[in-house]
C-alpha cells in the first residue's frame, strides 16, 4: 500500500507549480485540463512521476488555515528525500525561505517550507536504514 496522490486546492496554479518544480525537478506535469467543480470553473493539473503526484486545482478562495493556530484542517505533509541540502538549495535559490528546521536528531534531518498556497511541506532525509533509529524520538 502507498499514497498515490494528494489533491490540493489553490488560488494561483502557476505560483504553486513553480514551488514544486523547484523542489522536484525530476517530476513533470502528467496531465492537465479545465473543468467545473460545483458550479465554479477551474484549471487543474497532476504534477509528479509515474507513481506519485500532487493534483492541483486553482478554484480556491480565501486563505489557508493559520498554521500556528489550532483550527481543524491540514497541518503538513512530508517527502523523504535523498539529499536535503540539495532540496533546500534549489528552493532557496528559487526564492523560497525555510520556514523552520526540525529538531536535532542523530538519524534524520528535516526542514519545513510553506508553499505559495500556504501549505506546509516537510522534507526529511534519513541517516539510517534501521526503522528503530529513523523513527525514534
Amino acid at each position: 500500500m502507498y499514497l498515490e496522490h494528494v489533491n490540493l486546492v489553490v488560488s494561483d496554479l502557476k505560483a504553486t507549480l513553480a514551488f514544486y518544480q523547484a523542489a522536484f525537478p525530476h517530476w513533470k506535469v502528467r496531465s492537465q485540463g479545465q473543468g467545473e467543480w460545483h458550479g465554479k470553473s477551474r484549471n487543474w493539473l497532476h504534477f509528479g512521476d509515474d507513481y506519485h503526484y500532487i493534483a492541483f486545482s486553482d478554484h480556491g478562495e480565501g486563505q489557508n488555515r493559520v498554521l500556528t493556530g489550532h483550527q481543524v484542517g491540514f497541518a503538513h505533509f512530508a517527502y523523504v528525500v535523498q539529499n536535503i541540502a540539495s532540496v533546500v538549495k534549489r528552493l532557496t535559490e528559487a526564492g523560497y525561505d525555510v520556514d523552520k528546521v526540525g529538531a536535532q536528531h542523530p538519524y534524520r534531518k528535516n526542514v519545513y517550507f510553506i508553499d505559495p498556497a500556504g501549505f506546509e511541506i516537510e522534507f526529511v532525509e534519513y541517516l539510517s536504514d534501521l526503522p528503530t533509529q529513523r523513527n525514534s524520538d
